[in-house]
């Protein structure tokens, strides 16, 4: 076997236990019907990055590993195709669509305006608690970054920003930002090690808790969308630094 033979079934592997892991800790799976559990696992390990940009998937395999037919599988990757993550290749299976940098432009200029609108509603709303548990997450993330775990840091700016979508309270905003929330926390974990560690991100978050005690929504939204555009521009030039080194 070659050396590119060894290390591509290697990385197989790595894939398939990393899902198993992914699977087990999932919980209310039996809830969904066998094609809408099969497409949350798919679409977690994608947007995790268990399942990599360009990775093929093959509906025998993704069968096996979550245990069911190949009919489920295949209507879920189906649907990723229509919401555009994966592509069908004829006689190759589905490969998991590359972060591409005109795609993210136009994702992050959705995303900047509704993040700001949904911040400028929940400030009006939340309440000290609330605004105590986002600070909490906040050193949460120093202290991932003084452990070097920029994953759990990644994890926890995720969960920063879901905690203000939800303290909007707007169901059709949430689900809106929630059909591009998915592209950009993959494209955020793929540069994590491309670009400046995120200190000034966590300054940003400071600021715009801040501006939420303060209750001046005008000034907390002004933040938000200035953390946003500065987080993209930074986003942007490593995917550009991961292309030129695969050149």
């Amino acid at each position: 076997m070659k050396n590119g033979d060894t290390n591509t079934t290697h990385a197989t592997q790595n894939s398939i236990q990393e899902l198993r892991r992914l699977i087990e800790g999932l919980k209310s799976l039996h809830e969904y019907r066998l094609p809408q559990r099969a497409y949350h696992i798919i679409r977690l390990a994608i947007r995790d990055l268990i399942l990599p940009p360009g990775k093929t998937i093959l509906e025998r395999e993704m069968s096996e590993v979550l245990e069911m037919s190949r009919t489920p599988v295949r209507e879920a990757l189906v649907r990723l195709e229509t919401e555009g993550v994966v592509r069908l290749i004829p006689r190759r299976g589905f490969i998991v669509e590359p972060i591409v940098q005109e795609d993210l432009k136009e994702i992050y200029q959705i995303v900047e305006n509704l993040d700001g609108l949904a911040i400028e509603i929940a400030t009006k709303k939340a309440e000290d608690e609330k605004i105590n548990q986002l600070e909490a997450i906040i050193e949460q993330q120093e202290a991932a970054l003084e452990n070097k775990n920029l994953k759990e840091w990644a994890v926890l700016d995720d969960r920063f920003h879901s905690m203000i979508i939800e303290l909007a309270g707007n169901k059709r905003l949430s689900s809106v930002i929630e059909i591009h929330s998915d592209q950009t926390y993959r494209a955020r974990l793929f540069t994590i090690n491309n670009r400046p560690l995120p200190l000034r991100s966590i300054k940003e978050h400071k600021a715009i808790t801040a501006c939420m005690r303060a209750k001046d929504e005008n000034a907390a939204r002004i933040m938000m969308q200035s953390h946003r555009k500065r987080a993209q521009q930074e986003i942007l030039a490593g995917i550009e630094k991961i292309n030129s080194m695969q050149k």
